[in-house]
């Protein structure tokens, strides 16, 4: 490269100058490294990053490259790869051109990851009975995870769009880099300290194995374990998996798939108790036949019967000479006949009570039903405030002078201005 102090290069000329001094400077090497951030598009090249635990370098795979490849590549395995060092001229970054790839030793972090799980699993940490169940209507869902994320954001939109005015707590933290890990669980141990809400959803958007690499970290798992409050783990895309996910109540493949779990439609709800009025009817029917036909049986019997035949048969052999003894059988047919209506009236009153306090069950249970619908309050002429962000505002200490809120009622929401 000319040393010119006077000349004055553009972007595109000093990156071509670059280019040309790196890739002279450097012959073909080796190099071994954890994989990371593996990408594979349609094209068929590879695109991903070496590290170890000091540095890491981006590295290029090209398809046309790839014959003889014994395995495909996966972020966290451990690899050698031959090949020389480039720049890429749009972004000013230098990489490795690889040619060649073996395969090398299991990388540290997916080792870590295989060991802790093995570990947890064998404490029993991760058993099904464990598993709390998630609540049928919460009243009021925390969130662990970053403020500004989209996964709060994709939370958020599905709660709102299925129920306006679920409330909705976050603990933001960190979830990534150093730190992390201790606020997400000083985070779950806040909320069983607050115990109010009913269940809580952990988790982000999706990233690389270091940058989930928090979820995975022991302290989370313990903390997801030891939680009251069903936890559901919601960390990265429907391909990720980490340590969190094992030791919660439930997995969610995605942040907007948790909400869509802690939160079921209005349709689904209405199914329901549609299910349950008809089991209850069906119930109520089977118990009014199962009714009838022992009162058909009753009354069909030889017992109730048997008067009626015992008079025939003494009038036919005995009417002249046993008068008396005919009027007393008459007289029990008369009774009997009178015990046979009085027991059917009891049983249209057992029948009619049975029915009675089956529609008084079915009435209580629409109305706890209807009780538990958040829309309830909202219906009352209540509303809620929120602030810029979305926070519940319950003191005037949180509002300015010129601060925007939006008030939530039943049937909208609008924007004010605080005067």
């Amino acid at each position: 490269m000319e040393n010119n102090p006077e000349k004055i290069y553009s972007v595109g000329e000093l990156n071509r100058l670059v280019k040309g001094v790196l890739e002279g400077a450097f012959a073909a090497f080796w190099l071994e490294g954890e994989v990371s951030n593996f990408r594979r598009p349609a094209s068929g090249h590879m695109y991903f990053t070496l590290k170890d635990e000091n540095a890491q370098i981006r590295a290029v795979y090209f398809r046309g490259s790839q014959r003889g490849l014994q395995f495909m590549p996966q972020s966290g395995m451990q690899v050698r790869v031959y090949g020389e060092l480039t720049v890429y001229e749009p972004s000013g970054e230098y990489q490795v051109l690889v040619r060649r790839m073996e395969e090398g030793g299991q990388g540290a972090l997916h080792a870590r990851f295989e060991a802790l799980k093995k570990a947890l699993q064998a404490e029993g940490l991760f058993d099904s009975g464990r598993k709390k169940p998630l609540p049928l209507l919460p009243q009021r869902i925390g969130v662990v995870t970053s403020a500004t994320g989209a996964a709060f954001k994709d939370i958020l939109n599905v709660i709102r769009r299925r129920f306006p005015n679920m409330q909705v707590v976050l603990a933001p933290v960190k979830v990534q880099g150093d730190g992390a890990a201790a606020e997400i669980a000083a985070a779950i141990s806040r909320f069983n300290e607050y115990g109010r809400v009913d269940v809580m959803i952990v988790g982000r958007g999706g990233g690389s194995l270091e940058d989930l690499w928090c979820f995975n970290e022991e302290i989370v798992a313990r903390a997801i374990a030891a939680s009251r409050i069903p936890v559901i783990s919601a960390v990265g895309h429907e391909i990720d998996y980490t340590i969190a996910d094992f030791a919660a109540d439930q997995r969610a493949p995605t942040p907007s798939a948790a909400a869509e779990l802690v939160v079921g439609t209005k349709a689904e709800f209405e199914e329901r108790i549609g299910n349950y009025r008809q089991r209850l009817v069906r119930a109520l029917r089977d118990e009014v036949r199962h009714l009838r036909a022992r009162l058909g049986v009753a009354a069909g019997s030889y017992v109730f019967r048997e008067p009626g035949n015992l008079a025939l048969l003494y009038r036919q052999r005995l009417a002249a000479a046993r008068q008396s003894m005919t009027r007393a059988l008459d007289s029990r047919v008369v009774q009997t006949r009178q015990r046979l209506d009085e027991s059917g009236m009891r049983l249209g009153h057992l029948v009619e009570l049975r029915v009675r306090h089956a529609r008084q069950r079915l009435q209580a249970h629409e109305g706890a039903l209807r009780a538990m619908n958040p829309l309830a309050v909202l219906t009352r002429g209540y509303s809620i405030t929120l602030d810029k962000q979305g926070q519940a505002v319950r003191s005037v200490g949180q509002v300015k002078p010129g601060e925007k809120v939006f008030t939530r009622l039943q049937d909208g929401e609008f924007e004010s201005e605080v005067l």
